[in-house]
């Protein structure tokens, strides 16, 4: 069964049990999660695709046990694919009481099993989540700022729109950012808007750094052609750089001959978000210790050599960028 993403509320979770969320919408399908999670359920339990696939018997183990007291869980799994299906099929079969399972998937085209199947069954819900424009940024964020009694310009909503990049996620972010300064401010203006907010480039930086360690030398090219950076975004990316370079540093360190790559990444500290994992992941298998320790110094010259000349900022950060997705592909 398919219901539209705006249709939310009309869920039943008496008859539906099994969800499948796809597209690359992820702030949507976080507020599915929100959703179903907001229940009272404290058993929530997530899982990426792999982990499940290497280990069944540790999932079946989490939803057969049972919990003095609450008996409910929700069963969140990530990066599913047509892999899932065999997994899926035993926990339809078994009919599981007391379980809410949320498979969250990227992108599935319409020749994908899985996704058929959850259009088809009516006992089954299919959720596409498609990327938002910026009518649907400005609807949540009018809606945002009317329950939260905030009053913007005009001028000062565009520009949140604009920097939204069309995220919610990432509008979600900011948003309560401007409701804690309201807190304390009874007027909210452009300029601390301007202030205020980072939203697009610092996420899309991220992006691009993690990318960029992880090899991808095709999103690396696709970051860089659609974002215009500017010679002051330089610096702010190139230590964005050297934080994340550090992170891998003391992950390797912390791994020291370990084989579980999966316990070292979940017990670091601070802690990674587990949207990061799979492609801190890649990073690890590509990185090794003495390799990051070569990259830190390259960063620490570059970082020079950008203050030195401020001018050619972008320049010299495009030449760093695409000498090491070249080095990491020569590397593999």
């Amino acid at each position: 069964m398919i219901i539209k993403s705006f249709e939310l509320n009309k869920i039943n979770l008496k008859e539906n049990k099994f969800f499948l969320a796809y597209g690359d919408n992820q702030g949507a399908k976080d507020e599915l999660i929100d959703l179903l999670t907001n229940k009272k359920i404290d058993n929530v339990y997530k899982y990426f695709e792999n982990d499940i696939i290497s280990n069944p018997e540790n999932l079946y183990n989490t939803i057969s046990s049972k919990s003095f007291f609450n008996d409910e869980k929700i069963i969140i799994i990530k990066k599913v694919t047509n892999k899932i299906l065999k997994i899926f099929e035993v926990m339809f079969e078994k009919n599981y009481e007391d379980i809410i399972v949320i498979f969250d998937a990227d992108i599935l085209d319409k020749k994908s099993k899985l996704r058929s199947i959850f259009e088809k069954e009516k006992n089954l819900t299919c959720i596409p989540f498609y990327p938002d424009n910026n009518k649907t940024i400005e609807i949540i964020m009018s809606k945002y700022l009317k329950e939260n009694n905030i009053s913007l310009s005009r001028e000062s909503i565009n520009v949140l729109i604009d920097r939204a990049n069309g995220s919610r996620e990432h509008l979600y972010t900011e948003l309560q950012k401007i409701k804690n300064l309201s807190m304390t401010r009874k007027k909210i203006e452009l300029k601390d808007i301007m202030k205020l907010t980072n939203l697009g480039n610092e996420y899309k930086i991220s992006e691009l750094v993690d990318h960029c360690l992880a090899k991808n030398k095709v999103r690396v090219i696709k970051f860089i052609n659609e974002n215009n950076f500017r010679n002051e975004d330089a610096i702010l990316i190139i230590r964005i750089f050297l934080s994340k370079a550090k992170r891998l540093l003391k992950l390797n360190k912390n791994l020291n001959g370990s084989e579980n790559l999966e316990n070292v990444i979940s017990s670091f500290k601070p802690s990674i978000f587990w949207k990061e994992k799979e492609i801190v992941k890649t990073q690890m298998k590509i990185w090794s210790y003495d390799k990051i320790q070569d990259l830190i110094n390259q960063i620490n010259k570059i970082e020079i050599l950008l203050k030195k000349t401020p001018e050619l900022s972008i320049y010299i950060l495009n030449n760093f960028i695409f000498k090491n997705v070249k080095k990491f592909n020569n590397s593999i």
